[in-house]
């Protein structure tokens, strides 16, 4: 199931998954220290909020920033207009074919969009040099689990059980087993992988309602009509925030990685 982001509103609200890209970033390259004049992918840019921080250790560098979002891929392009170390494409990371190779790619937030994962680290695999790196995190095992719960629960409604006959999760959330065993396969070696949660709160249940249907529930509002959407969202962050404090339950899957030098 494919859906388009409202780039905009993702912009306001993606400050979580912001501060977890620097986080990832900083500890990453604190271990693999960049000269600064290197080539680096960034795999999933949206508005290029988390591009912003990599371009900062990359005085010298490049950045080729790829998303599938036409409306994510305007939006990045309206923000690093003028810069020549800053390329931004629409792409399909498992159709990617570039004919240049990186030293760094780096994703976040995007690989659980994405089905094939196979597929997904033999593209990138191919699309590092070698030596090169890969620094992704993601949504992991039990990711959102409390918010799947209280949508499914949701979408067997009468009111919308008609609209989801058939419906198919757009979620792959992977454990750190099968992630590892995965990038070993695509070609990858030094692999670390490991979760870790980042439960984050929100003030109401209205800010709740906001931010799941931008950050979260697309897939889900794809397969609604438009003034369907906003109660189906209304509804799952209601029975998500009954008997307590409104939380999404984000658990995080990080992964490093390296192909071969030789």
């Amino acid at each position: 199931m494919t859906f388009e982001w409202d780039a905009d509103e993702y912009e306001v609200l993606a400050a979580p998954h912001v501060g977890w890209g620097a986080g990832l970033l900083g500890g990453a390259l604190g271990r693999w220290p960049l000269v600064g004049d290197e080539a680096a992918m960034d795999a999933g840019c949206g508005t290029g909020r988390v591009t912003e921080l990599l371009l900062e250790r990359l005085a010298r560098g490049t950045v080729l920033a790829v998303d599938q979002s036409a409306a994510m891929v305007e939006a990045a392009r309206a923000r690093f207009d003028g810069d020549g170390r800053v390329r931004v494409e629409r792409r399909d990371l498992l159709e990617l074919d570039v004919e240049e190779q990186f030293d760094l790619i780096l994703s976040t937030a995007t690989f659980h969009w994405i089905p094939d994962h196979d597929r997904l680290f033999r593209r990138l695999a191919r699309a590092l040099k070698p030596g090169g790196r890969l620094v992704a995190q993601c949504g992991g095992a039990g990711n959102v689990a409390r918010v799947e719960a209280a949508a499914e629960a949701v979408m067997r409604d009468s009111r919308w059980r008609a609209r989801f006959a058939g419906w198919e999760s757009p979620w792959n959330f992977a454990g750190p087993g099968q992630t590892e065993e995965r990038l070993e396969a695509a070609g990858f070696e030094k692999v670390e992988v490991w979760l870790h949660e980042e439960p984050t709160p929100f003030g109401s249940v209205d800010e709740l309602a906001r931010y799941l249907g931008t950050v979260v529930l697309g897939g889900h509002l794809a397969a609604l009509p438009a003034a369907e959407k906003e109660p189906f969202v209304a509804a799952v962050a209601g029975r998500l925030a009954a008997g307590g404090q409104p939380v999404v339950d984000y658990v995080r899957l990080n992964i490093l990685a390296r192909r071969p030098a030789a």
